[in-house]
């Protein structure tokens, strides 16, 4: 890897700064939409084949720690040095995805909610895993663009670790 793209492989301040902003937002948004749920709203489900507000909460927290376990893969693997063309011009494309919620998609396995949650663990367990996301976003020195993963999704294919700290804090990514 030559010398500009190693350096081009770490965060600017600027993209740094945009990652915190979005996780510590969604996470207030994810807060303020779910706190004031009383136990009747928390276990009512739409319709038979929906997710009540509280298979949505416990379904983030364990999202919340799967979409880090990936970032911390990317890490543990060797910088890709093809990142540049492997990755380039995804970053519109995560936003575009997650926000288009017309192609309904099944959870996988792993995610899917018991439903034996209640809403203070749910919480907890989301914010203790959202606060560990922001502060390795704040603090991280690796460089996340260079180091990647291939998405389960093949119309995704390979993502940076940067792109995967993009897909947690993106508004329908969380």
């Amino acid at each position: 890897m030559n010398e500009a793209a190693r350096s081009d492989s770490y965060l600017t301040d600027e993209e740094r700064e945009r990652i915190v902003d979005l996780l510590q937002q969604t996470c207030e948004d994810v807060l303020t939409a779910v706190q004031p749920v009383n136990a009747a709203q928390w276990g009512f489900r739409p319709g038979p084949d929906r997710w009540s507000i509280g298979l949505i909460a416990e379904h983030l927290g364990v999202v919340e720690r799967r979409l880090f376990r990936q970032v911390e893969r990317a890490l543990d693997a060797k910088p890709n040095r093809s990142w540049l063309l492997e990755t380039g011009g995804k970053d519109e494309l995560i936003v575009r995805l997650l926000a288009d919620r017309s192609d309904k998609r099944d959870a996988p396995s792993a995610v899917v909610p018991t439903g034996s949650v209640d809403k203070g663990t749910a919480l907890r367990v989301f914010l203790e895993r959202r606060v560990q996301s922001i502060a390795f976003a704040e603090t991280t020195t690796d460089p996340l663009k260079a180091d990647t993963l291939d998405h389960h999704r093949t119309d995704v294919g390979t993502l940076s670790a940067y792109q995967c700290c993009t897909f947690r804090s993106t508004p329908g990514g969380t």
